[in-house]
């Protein structure tokens, strides 16, 4: 039997949303530092994309912007980080959302959504770009392999079953 779509979000798909929100946002205030300058390792990026994967592009989208929302809101992001976070997300999710069911898109999504950030950032500074990708290349080894260790046990969480290819009901 087809259900008719409304718009409706139902009460847990909403709650769930706040939780993975909040997750997000908690993520991304820790960083794992570095010896180089701007190196450091955000813990969100793997997780953001598990979560692309997980709930598929549209619905990640929507938690990546209600999390800006809310740190500019308590004042720890400013208008550019916000730039820098959507472009990451927008690069990431579109990545793994074009070519679901592939592991290396995965683990590929990551590292291609920081270098497309900092492509972003180095225009906005206007300084090369070249600095800000070697300075982030480790932080993108990181995330590819936590990606592939993390999605397996993400897959699991209630509601993040759904593939990033699958159109939702």
């Amino acid at each position: 039997m087809q259900r008719e779509q409304t718009g409706f979000i139902s009460p847990r798909t909403l709650a769930l949303d706040g939780m993975l929100t909040a997750l997000l946002i908690l993520l991304g205030m820790i960083k794992l530092p570095s010896i180089l300058p701007g190196a450091e390792f955000q813990l969100s990026a793997p997780y953001a994309v598990c979560l692309a994967a997980g709930v598929g592009f549209w619905r990640y989208l929507g938690i990546g912007v209600c999390a800006s929302l809310i740190q500019v809101m308590l004042g720890t992001h400013t208008l550019w980080n916000v730039l820098v976070a959507m472009v990451f997300r927008v690069a990431a999710g579109l990545l793994v959302s074009l070519l679901p069911e592939r592991k290396w898109a995965m683990v590929l999504a990551g590292p291609f959504g920081t270098a497309c950030a900092r492509l972003v950032l180095a225009g906005v500074l206007g300084v090369p770009a070249l600095p800000l990708l070697v300075a982030a290349v480790p932080g993108m080894v990181f995330t590819g392999v936590c990606v592939a260790l993390l999605e397996p046990v993400l897959r699991r969480v209630p509601g993040m079953e759904r593939r990033a290819g699958e159109q939702e009901e």
